[in-house]
């Protein structure tokens, strides 16, 4: 069996879900992303918050974490993936790879990256057309209500920023959420808006 990879640039550092969490055998850090990577898509399971995607223009290579995994084939790799992204763990649904559309989730290999026979990571569309740090606060700021607890776009921010991940518009995009709350930093941004 091949050694297989999940290359996690956002909230897969953390969370990786039941199904990929039980089959990690280890975390390579010091990684950084082959790609560039901006929050360039409001996602519907985060309250419509900002979430870290693959971009073509503009962005940066970030910091990342590849879950090496125990046991597990490339095929069963691409399918917990996929599940972990589209919010379907542990319902043995495959990954379509013929999926075409602006919300299918994509699963990519990178063979041969940081030393592991294949390295997966995920692929979505933007929806955000004007990348602006005003358009990154405010669904930013609305997702703390609509959100489920953790879930909310203030929270993936500050947790984006503790795994060392620094992208162009994030002093920015920070900032706006500060001002419109006169906040002084995430933390009570969020207190405020729970408050």
């Amino acid at each position: 069996m091949n050694d297989v990879g999940i290359l996690a640039y956002g909230s897969l550092i953390d969370c990786p879900g039941r199904e990929i969490d039980s089959v990690i055998v280890e975390r390579k850090k010091d990684v950084q992303t082959p790609f560039k990577v901006e929050f360039a898509r409001c996602s519907s399971s985060r309250g419509g918050a900002p979430t870290l995607i693959p971009v073509v223009k503009g962005g940066a290579n970030v910091s990342a974490v590849i879950l090496v995994l125990s046991g597990v084939s490339e095929e069963d790799a691409w399918d917990m993936l996929w599940r972990r992204e589209t919010n379907n763990v542990c319902t043995g649904g495959k990954y379509p790879k013929g999926a075409r559309g602006e919300n299918a989730v994509y699963v990519e290999r990178s063979p041969g990256f940081c030393d592991l026979d294949v390295v997966l990571h995920t692929k979505i569309e933007g929806n955000i057309p004007n990348l602006t740090p005003e358009n990154l606060a405010v669904p930013a700021i609305r997702s703390v209500r609509c959100a489920g607890e953790g879930r909310d776009g203030i929270t993936y921010l500050i947790r984006a920023k503790e795994n060392g991940i620094r992208t162009p518009l994030m002093p920015d995009y920070e900032r706006a959420i500060l001002g419109k709350l006169g906040a002084d930093s995430l933390e009570d941004a969020l207190r405020r808006l729970r408050s």
